[in-house]
């Protein structure tokens, strides 16, 4: 299924295989922070279209396009394997460091705040490293709350960090 949401200036749409360089791209400027994820590495477009393809139909990707370019993307993915979970997401939300600062990440993930009911999650849950000021600003915006803080949950650049873990029930976001 193809979603798009034109507005005036942007567009958000279903990733497909050829924007695998570009979120490559914008994830390994992500890695680089420091703050926004655990991993490391170059992600090319083949290893980003490979990761794309073995996606599962409830772990969609989505990007937002700006002036003819992808400018950010984010994603949805079963929180869990196990069966009593099957209503809560994780979710990720990525900006290119070009974009950030102009309300991108919000249209983000007000786009996943919006999509994750037909793809039958209740409730989305994020882990926002320490450090990641900007995402956990974000998430508080949205009306997500910090369930707790998981310490020393892994490792970046020669240290340990924790995570803050937040929550949204979706149904407080309608």
């Amino acid at each position: 299924m193809l979603v798009c949401v034109p507005t005036h200036d942007h567009l958000i749409r279903r990733a497909g295989l050829g924007d695998a360089g570009t979120i490559g791209a914008i994830y390994d400027e992500a890695i680089a922070t420091g703050v926004a994820t655990f991993a490391a590495g170059l992600h090319d477009a083949d290893e980003r279209a490979a990761w794309l393809a073995g996606r599962g139909d409830r772990a969609p990707v989505w990007v937002l396009e700006r002036d003819g370019g992808v400018v950010a993307w984010a994603a949805l993915a079963p929180f869990s394997h196990r069966e009593w979970y099957d209503g809560v997401a994780e979710y990720t939300v990525y900006v290119s460091g070009t974009a950030q600062g102009a309300g991108v990440g919000g249209q983000m993930l007000d786009h996943l705040i919006g999509e994750a009911p037909a793809l039958g999650y209740w409730k989305l849950v994020g882990m926002v490293l320490e450090g990641n000021d900007a995402g956990l600003a974000l998430a508080r915006r949205r009306g997500f709350r910090e369930v707790g803080t998981h310490r020393a949950h892994g490792h970046v650049n020669g240290a340990w960090r924790d995570v803050t873990v937040v929550e949204l029930h979706l149904e407080q976001a309608r």
